[in-house]
């Protein structure tokens, strides 16, 4: 009998984008402690897909499950393959502030930064 192994992913957040994290996590009343931050690629944008960040109450089954900085990920498996070695920032600048992603994995992307080509 064999036994299928989850596939490997990394996340790495900044600790400028944790420490966001947990601001807005804690703005949120009655999140359980099982609760996190799902991240995720989903089909959109004008480059084909786009990030998702949501906050959850717990992960879901298959899902790949991360800490960092204190803050959980939580990975589905269709979001793996295009995440793993993605890291997630929090720039401010003359422009607005907000989460940066800059992806290993995308083969293009588009002017805006929130969509990408894999």
């Amino acid at each position: 009998m064999s036994t299928a192994t989850m596939p490997t992913v990394t996340v790495n957040v900044t600790e400028n984008a944790a420490i966001e994290i947990k601001k807005f996590m804690s703005s949120e009343e009655g999140l359980p402690e099982t609760s996190g931050l799902r991240v995720r690629v989903v089909p959109g944008g004008c480059s084909g897909f786009q990030y998702s960040l949501n906050i959850e109450e717990e992960s879901k089954p298959g899902d790949h499950i991360q800490d960092a900085h204190g803050v959980r990920l939580f990975v589905d498996m269709f979001s793996m393959q295009y995440l793993n070695g993605v890291e997630i920032d929090y720039v401010n600048g003359v422009m607005g502030s907000g989460f940066t992603f800059k992806n290993p994995n995308a083969t293009g992307g588009c002017g805006c930064g929130s969509s990408f080509t894999a």
